[in-house]
C-alpha cells in the first residue's frame, strides 16, 4: 500500500530535486565503499599487531613491498646486520598500516557526514517545494471547494502533514535506501572474512526484524490513522478557541475548549509515543544478541590450535563489521516503521498535491472581456450538493451596465449565492451567466472577474498596515499611495486615519482586531474602490455603519460615474434608496422587482391591509 503512495509522491518532485536525489545515490555508493575500506583495513592492522613477521613474509605482502621498491629485513640474518635505506622494518610496516587504518576511518566518517548533510538539505528543500505546491494549488481551487472544506484540514495539511512527510517519509526513505546499500556492502566485506558467520549473523538479525515488522504493521497503521486524525482536530480546536476568544472570555468557557484540545492532543501524543517506541526498541535486543554471538565465536576460535592469534584479527573485523551492521539494520527498520506510521498523513498530503490547477496558472493577468451592455442570468439553478435543496431555481435576470441593483429577501433566499454566481465564484448547476451575450465559462471566468470588486459583510484584514490592507494583494513596492488615499477618502475613513500617529502605516492587528466594525468595513470599501473596477458588489457591506456614514459612503460611490455597475445586498431597505431597481428573492426565484418607491409603497399597503384585517 505504501509503494503506490511513494510513486505518487515521486511524481510531484521537481526534475531538479530528482537529479539531486540521483546524485545522492551516487554519494551513498561512495560512502558505502568507504565503509568497506575502513572494515577491510582493520583485518591486516590487527594481524600485524599480533604477528607482524607472518604478515610481512606473506607472498602478497612481499609483492606489494617490492612493487614500491622496498625490501624487508629477513629474520634469519644476524642481529647485528644493518638495514639498508630502502629496507622496510616491521615497525615501519606497522606504522604504515596504522596510518592507513586511521585514514580509512577518517574518510569513512567524512563520507557519512557528507551524506548526512546532503540528504538533509535535499529533504528539506523537497519539503519546501511540496509545501509551496500545496499552498499554490489550494489557493487556485474554485470557491465551491473552499466552501465545502474545513480550513483546519487545509492548514494542517500545509503546515502539519506536509511537515510530517519530511520526517516520516522523505528522510526515512533516503535513509532506507542508504541503509540498504550500506548493508549490502558491509555484508560483502564480512563474507570475505568469514562467509558462514557473516551469513548466519545477517540471516538471524534480518529474520528478527522481519518478524517484528510483521507483528507491528497493524499497530503502526492504527497509530498513523490516529496521528493524521487528531492533528487535524488539534488545529480545529485551536482555531475555534482562539478565533472566538471574545465569546470564550465573556462566557467563561475556557475549560470547555481546554478539554476539546486535551481530547485531541493526548491521543496524538500517545500514538506518536507508540510509533517511536516500536521503531526504536528492537535495537537493544539486537545489540545484546550481537554481543552474545561475538562471545560465542571468540570461545569457539580460542579452543582451536593457535586460537588466540587467529581469533583476534577475525574477531576484531567481525566486531567492527557488527558495529557498522547493527546500526544500519536498525536505521533501516526505524525508517520503514516511520514510513508506515506516516502513510495516512502522506495520503492526505498527496490529495492536496493532486489538486488540479486551472488553465490560467502562470499566464499573464487576465484582460477584461468586453462589457458595454448588460449582465444576463438565464434559467439559473444552483444547489451545493445533490443531497441539498435548490437554493436558486430557473432564475432569469438582466442587469444593465451602469445600473444600481439592490437585493432583498429573507435569510436563505439565495441573495449571496446569486451574487457569487455573478462574480464567477460559483458555477450554476443549470443555466448560464452571460456578459454582453458572451457565456462565462471556466475558460473566461478570470477575464470577467477583472471587472469586479467585492465588499463582503465580514471584511478580512491582514495583520499589516492600513495601506497594505487597502491595496490588498499588491506588492508593497507597487502600491499607488495616492490612489490608496483617494480610495480612503471615498470610503469616508481618511479623516480617521489621518488622526493616527502612523497614519497609513498603522498596523490593524490580526483580522483588524484594533479597529471598530465600522472602520473595518470602510477599509473593505476602500479596498474595492482602489481596484478601480466597473462592477462593485456589496454583500451587506454597510450593515456595521451608522445611517449618516452609510449615506455619505453611498453618495461618494454614486459620484464615481454612471458607467459603474453596483449590486447591493442590504439589511436596511433605506440603503437601497438610490437603486434603479430592487430585486426581492424568495423560494429560489424572483418574487418581485421594482423601484425603491414601488417596493416601499407595496410594503406600506400590505401593512395597512394587515392592520385592517
Amino acid at each position: 500500500m505504501i509503494f503506490p503512495l511513494l510513486l505518487r509522491l515521486w511524481s510531484h518532485i521537481s526534475k531538479r530535486r530528482r537529479t539531486q536525489v540521483f546524485l545522492l545515490l551516487i554519494l551513498m555508493f561512495a560512502a558505502s565503499f568507504a565503509e568497506i575500506l575502513s572494515i577491510g583495513a582493520v583485518l591486516p592492522f590487527l594481524a600485524v599487531l599480533t604477528n607482524p613477521e607472518k604478515i610481512i613474509n606473506h607472498p602478497t605482502t612481499q609483492s606489494l613491498i617490492h612493487t614500491f621498491g622496498y625490501t624487508t629485513l629477513n629474520s634469519s640474518l644476524p642481529t647485528h646486520a644493518v638495514p639498508t635505506a630502502n629496507c622496510l622494518l616491521p615497525t615501519d610496516f606497522l606504522f604504515i598500516l596504522t596510518f592507513t587504518f586511521a585514514l580509512a576511518a577518517l574518510i569513512s566518517g567524512a563520507m557519512r557526514l557528507l551524506l548526512l548533510w546532503a540528504s538533509t538539505r535535499i529533504s528539506f528543500a523537497t519539503l519546501a517545494d511540496l509545501s509551496i505546491s500545496i499552498y499554490r494549488r489550494t489557493l487556485y481551487q474554485p470557491y465551491s471547494i473552499h466552501a465545502a472544506r474545513n480550513s483546519s484540514e487545509v492548514i494542517n495539511g500545509i503546515s502539519g502533514k506536509a511537515n510530517s512527510v519530511i520526517g516520516s517519509i522523505i528522510i526515512p526513505s533516503l535513509t532506507l535506501i542508504s541503509s540498504a546499500i550500506m548493508l549490502i556492502v558491509i555484508l560483502i566485506a564480512l563474507i570475505s572474512i568469514d562467509p558462514v558467520i557473516a551469513l548466519a549473523a545477517f540471516g538471524g538479525f534480518g529474520l528478527i526484524y522481519a518478524i517484528i515488522i510483521k507483528l507491528t504493521n497493524g499497530r503502526m497503521l492504527f497509530n498513523s490513522q490516529s496521528m493524521a486524525r487528531e492533528s487535524t482536530q488539534l488545529i480545529k480546536s485551536l482555531q475555534e478557541g482562539l478565533g472566538g476568544i471574545r465569546d470564550v472570555l465573556i462566557d467563561g468557557c475556557q475549560a470547555v475548549y481546554c478539554n476539546i484540545y486535551r481530547n485531541a492532543d493526548l491521543p496524538l501524543r500517545r500514538a506518536q509515543a507508540n510509533s517511536t517506541f516500536i521503531s526504536q526498541s528492537p535495537r537493544f535486543g539486537i545489540e545484546a544478541l550481537g554481543m552474545m554471538l561475538i562471545a560465542m565465536l571468540a570461545y569457539a576460535l580460542a579452543r582451536q590450535p593457535d586460537g588466540i592469534t587467529k581469533a583476534i584479527p577475525v574477531l576484531g573485523a567481525l566486531a567492527l563489521g557488527a558495529q557498522r551492521l547493527l546500526p544500519v539494520l536498525q536505521a533501516g527498520y526505524a525508517s520503514w516503521s516511520s514510513i508506515q506510521s506516516g502513510q495516512v498523513s502522506l495520503k492526505d498530503t498527496l490529495e492536496l498535491l493532486d489538486q488540479p490547477l486551472p488553465e490560467y496558472v502562470d499566464q499573464p493577468p487576465a484582460k477584461p472581456i468586453p462589457f458595454q451592455q448588460q449582465i444576463t442570468l438565464k434559467q439559473i439553478s444552483f444547489r451545493y450538493t445533490p443531497q441539498t435543496p435548490w437554493i436558486l431555481k430557473n432564475l432569469d435576470l438582466s442587469i444593465p451596465k451602469g445600473s444600481r441593483i439592490g437585493f432583498i429577501g429573507l435569510t436563505g433566499s439565495g441573495k449571496s449565492t446569486l451574487l457569487d454566481i455573478v462574480m464567477g465564484l460559483l458555477q450554476p448547476n443549470e443555466g448560464t451567466l452571460e456578459i454582453d451575450n458572451q457565456k462565462i465559462t471556466t475558460h473566461n471566468t478570470r477575464n470577467w472577474q477583472a471587472h469586479i470588486a467585492h465588499v463582503p459583510q465580514a471584511i478580512f484584514l491582514a495583520d499589516s498596515t492600513i495601506q497594505e490592507n487597502i491595496a490588498f494583494g499588491v506588492p508593497i513596492n507597487k502600491i499607488d499611495h495616492a490612489l490608496v488615499k483617494q480610495a480612503a477618502q471615498q470610503a469616508k475613513i481618511d479623516d480617521i486615519i489621518e488622526t493616527w500617529s502612523k497614519k497609513y502605516q498603522t498596523f490593524v492587528g490580526e483580522r483588524g482586531i484594533r479597529l471598530s466594525g465600522g472602520q473595518r468595513q470602510r477599509i473593505g470599501i476602500a479596498r474595492a474602490l482602489y481596484k478601480r473596477t466597473d462592477v462593485i458588489i456589496f454583500d451587506e457591506a454597510t450593515s456595521a455603519l451608522d445611517n449618516k456614514t452609510e449615506q455619505a459612503v453611498m453618495q461618494s460611490i454614486e459620484s464615481l460615474g454612471q458607467d459603474l455597475t453596483i449590486l447591493i445586498i442590504a439589511h436596511r431597505l433605506t440603503t437601497l434608496k438610490n437603486c434603479t431597481q430592487i430585486v426581492e428573492l424568495a423560494d429560489g426565484g424572483i418574487k418581485r422587482i421594482g423601484t425603491y418607491q414601488e417596493i416601499v409603497g407595496e410594503d406600506n399597503q400590505l401593512k395597512v391591509k394587515n392592520l385592517s384585517t
